[in-house]
């Protein structure tokens, strides 16, 4: 291929892709690279994307071929794609479904794979022996039942993903069906991006659906997919979220949209422990334990239901000891929400093997072109530190830096001018310190959320934003994760969590509905200039970059 100046992108053989903005195919190049790469860093001019075993193995299970990637690198690339790069595409690709994991009628659960070489290598592998029994031949493992997920863990590890169709247990029928208006009045139905997130999951029925995690912006109606599965399966049901307001919302939006009943939905939280055909359970509960050495006292709910299919909600969110006890969960159904599959944890991978494959992605650009989410824009507004703070965080350790950084005084007098020019909005002021947010707190008179604040106070005051009682909130980081604020159309973020990608998103993501106005919403970042602060900064920005946002960033002075 001859050298094209007119494409943005570079493909280097490290694996790394380089993505010019300022090419008019820049969007186009963007929304094909995300389906089978992951975005590393995104300065002004160039974006740096990686291809990971991986990004290929979840486009290879949404259905994108190696000569599909091929091509679109091809499309966009100025220089011919590099020759290791066309290789390991293609082997990473064809690696996704060499390892088949069924159950033939009445018989017992077999690995099976086309590749004797394979296969005997596997059998000689140390790391596999806890989970197998043995094979009659060089062409299938038989697995231990209880162990088919810590089987699937261990092969991604040694590079082989799994394609799972052994299949699922049928759960104890629920029927339901869906309101045609919600309980307000409002006409209901899934959209078209949602009933393909449900057809997606469940293809057809057959072995290869039923498990997996669909990939929705904030605002989307993550929510909305889970009812359509319920809905298409007909089956009991367990809900796993991430804290008691969430599983409440979630109970809210079960009654509105279909006919279930109050006495069909339990919830199951710090504050009740109900079983019911549709049973919400928070993360927190289900990883109580008495001391650090005890058992989690509520694992039992997995088994004390008839669950035809487990719900995760904020997938990227799911903590370590529920990774474990999905493990031995692999013969029930699966769906993972989730605005991001970026964990900061680094256990993409246990995603993929536990709770599925990705099987459905929109970019946020996208739902916002088609009206579904709001149009946001993104502002970094870069803070001088008092001349006091600059020396104490000049002398202080990492930890204290950062601090000293996050707390910048300033930052309030900053904020005091945005929630000013924004008095007729509903503004939200999200930071990590609640030292810091309690000073903010009594500066404007406003109520404040935090981890303390008791579930039905919090309740009143989400209750109170939405209807427009209280237009301006204090929020923590409890209120990142599964609040629906419909009206909020402004966030300002004065502290955030080190680098994590998936906060940023989550806080953009409390502004994103779509407003009766058509308003524009609007998300501020407040960071201290030339400090770690600045640094994590361009970290949290990464995953939204990816999505099509870009951040203006201005100085204190221009606000």
């Amino acid at each position: 291929m001859a050298f094209a100046p007119d494409k943005p992108v570079i493909v280097q053989s490290d694996r790394s892709i380089l993505l010019e903005t300022d090419n008019p195919a820049f969007e186009d190049a963007r929304d094909c690279l995300a389906s089978f790469a992951e975005l590393v860093k995104s300065p002004e001019h160039i974006h740096t994307y990686r291809i990971t075993p991986l990004s290929l193995w979840n486009a290879a299970a949404a259905g994108i071929t190696a000569e599909q990637v091929l091509s679109g690198l091809d499309r966009y690339s100025k220089y011919e794609v590099p020759q290791n790069i066309i290789a390991e595409v293609r082997e990473n690709i064809s690696r996704y479904g060499r390892l088949k994991l069924y159950r033939p009628a009445d018989g017992p659960l077999v690995l099976e794979s086309e590749d004797a070489l394979l296969v005997t290598e596997l059998l000689n592998q140390k790391t596999l022996q806890p989970y197998i029994t043995g094979s009659p031949d060089l062409k299938r493992i038989f697995v231990k039942p209880a162990e088919r997920g810590n089987l699937k863990c261990a092969l991604i590890k040694l590079g082989f993903p799994v394609e799972d169709l052994a299949g699922y247990v049928d759960g104890a029928p629920l029927p339901l069906h869906l309101r045609g208006k919600t309980l307000s009045g409002r006409d209901f139905g899934l959209r078209k991006y949602q009933k393909e997130s449900v057809d997606a999951f469940h293809a057809g029925g057959t072995n290869q659906g039923g498990s997996g995690v669909i990939v929705l912006p904030c605002g989307a109606g993550k929510t909305i997919v889970a009812i359509g599965t319920i809905h298409l399966l007909q089956t009991q049901t367990l809900v796993l979220t991430t804290n008691t307001v969430a599983l409440r919302q979630w109970k809210e939006e079960l009654l509105d949209k279909t006919s279930l009943t109050e006495e069909q939905i339990g919830e199951y939280s710090g504050d009740t422990k109900e079983i019911r055909p549709v049973t919400i359970a928070t993360y927190q509960v289900l990883t109580y334990r008495k001391a650090k050495d005890s058992p989690f006292v509520h694992f039992s709910l997995f088994d004390e239901g008839q669950w035809g299919l487990i719900i995760y909600d904020e997938v990227h969110l799911l903590p370590a000891p529920v990774f474990r006890a999905t493990a031995s969960l692999q013969a029930r159904r699966r769906l993972g929400l989730t605005a991001t599959l970026v964990r900061e944890d680094g256990r993409e991978e246990d995603v993929f093997s536990l709770i599925g494959p990705k099987k459905y992605d929109v970019p946020w650009k996208v739902l916002e072109k088609q009206g579904w989410i709001a149009q946001a824009l993104c502002t970094e507004v870069r803070v001088r530190m008092p001349e006091e703070d600059r020396y104490r965080y000049a002398i202080a350790d990492k930890r204290t830096k950062f601090r000293i950084a996050s707390t910048n005084p300033s930052k309030a007098h900053l904020c005091e001018l945005l929630i000013e020019r924004h008095k007729e909005d509903n503004v939200l002021v999200i930071g990590q310190f609640l030292d810091q947010l309690k000073v903010l707190s009594k500066r404007f008179k406003a109520p404040i959320i935090t981890g303390r604040t008791p579930t039905r106070e919090r309740q009143r005051l989400y209750g109170d934003f939405k209807t427009g009682k209280i237009k301006l909130l204090i929020v923590s980081k409890v209120a990142n994760f599964a609040i629906d604020l419909p009206d909020a159309n402004v966030a300002i973020q004065v502290s955030g969590t080190f680098g994590s990608r998936q906060e940023e998103a989550q806080r953009l993501g409390r502004i994103p509905r779509p407003k009766r106005d058509n308003t524009i919403a609007r998300f501020y970042s407040l960071v201290s200039r030339e400090s770690c602060d600045q640094d994590y900064s361009v970290k949290r920005q990464l995953f939204l970059t990816e999505q099509g946002y870009r951040y203006e960033i201005i100085t204190e002075d221009q606000v």
